[in-house]
Parts: C-alpha cells; structure tokens; sequence
C-alpha cells in the first residue's frame, strides 16, 4: 500500500497492492495500522456510506462541524469518479485550495481528509459507486456544505453540466460560509484533534 500526501494538510491518496490471477482480484482496501502510520493516529470507526451517482453528478462540497467533525476514506468500487478536498478551515495555510484524485475500479485508490476538510465528488462514468468510512455518525444540522460551482474556490470539475442536488445548488459561498460563521477554524481542528490524543 503506498500512501502520498496530497497539497491540502490533512488529506492523503492511498494506493493498493492489487494481487490478481485467473479467478480476479483481492486487495486490501483500507489498513488501519498502515493508514494510522501515515497520518500520525487511528481513523476511528462510526458509519459506513455507499453513494450511486449517474455520469455528471456532483456531490458535495459537504464537511462537519468541528468538535467532532468527520474524517473520511473514500473509494470508488465501481466505475469512476474525481474525488475532491477543499481546505474549508479557517486560518489553515492551505484555505480555500483543493486537490483531487481519481478514484475508480481499475486503480482502486482511496482518498483519506482529515475533520474540518471539505469533501466532494463527480461521477466520471455512466453509473459511480462511492464507499466511505467515516469517523463519526451523520449528526442533522451539524453537516454543511459549500457551493461546489463557488468561481472563488476555482473546481475544475470535469463535466460541462453538472448535477446537483437542489441542496448542493443553494449551498453557500466559501466566502459566505466564513461570514456566516460555518466553517471550522484551523485551530479548533488542531485543538479537537489533540484532545482526542492525536497529533
């Protein structure tokens, strides 16, 4: 398993050993003790999503509130999408960038973001199935979102007509979410993350 940052602190691209022969293909999707030597600490475990996205579809920029926000790893089972972070946190160096990778059934990549980042995805093929773990349950009126279209952040999403939901369509700015006091700072991120004992 290969394990390389990504430009946003906090987020990281996993690549798997793939062993494959006449009958397919098994490989190790997510490694605890593998993830956790790369990023400094354990992803905890809370509730596993599965999204299925037609072609076009955009999903996101979504992120949580922080304490306790919530941590992600991302992959692509079947078909393909590009996975999308946005630094969303407030004081970070890196606020207000992004970065992607494609993930998809060939490659099987996985994308981790750390809490306080902001997630999203387009669905690159006719269907996209998405699997996620993340670190903590969907708590209502905790989880946010960010305009994806937002000329701001700059997406290069890879679609000339994007699907959004009518919740991600009437999402905020990222400007607007600063000045509505929505988005994680960086150092109630770092604090949360040192209170739980991790670096």
């Amino acid at each position: 398993m290969k394990i390389r940052p990504l430009t946003i602190d906090g987020a990281v691209e996993v690549t798997p050993v793939q062993h494959g022969d006449a009958r397919g293909t098994f490989l190790e999707w997510y490694r605890f003790d593998t993830l956790a030597a790369a990023v400094g600490h354990r992803l905890e475990l809370a509730q596993a999503n599965l999204s299925v996205s037609a072609r076009d579809v955009v999903r996101g920029i979504h992120f949580a509130d922080v304490p306790p926000g919530q941590a992600k790893y991302v992959t692509c089972v079947a078909g393909a999408v590009l996975d999308v972070v946005v630094d969303v946190r407030v004081g970070s160096p890196t606020f207000g960038r992004w970065d992607s990778v494609r993930l998809d059934e060939d490659q099987r990549r996985a994308v981790y973001l750390a809490e306080g980042l902001g997630h999203g995805f387009c669905a690159l093929t006719e269907r996209a199935t998405v699997a996620y773990l993340c670190s903590t349950p969907y708590r209502p009126g905790h989880e946010h979102g960010i305009d994806p279209l937002d000329a701001a952040v700059g997406i290069v999403w890879p679609t000339a007509a994007p699907q959004l939901s009518p919740k991600d369509a009437a999402a905020p700015s990222l400007a607007e979410a600063r000045e509505a006091g929505l988005l994680p700072t960086f150092d109630a991120c770092s604090a949360y993350l040192e209170s739980t004992g991790r670096p």
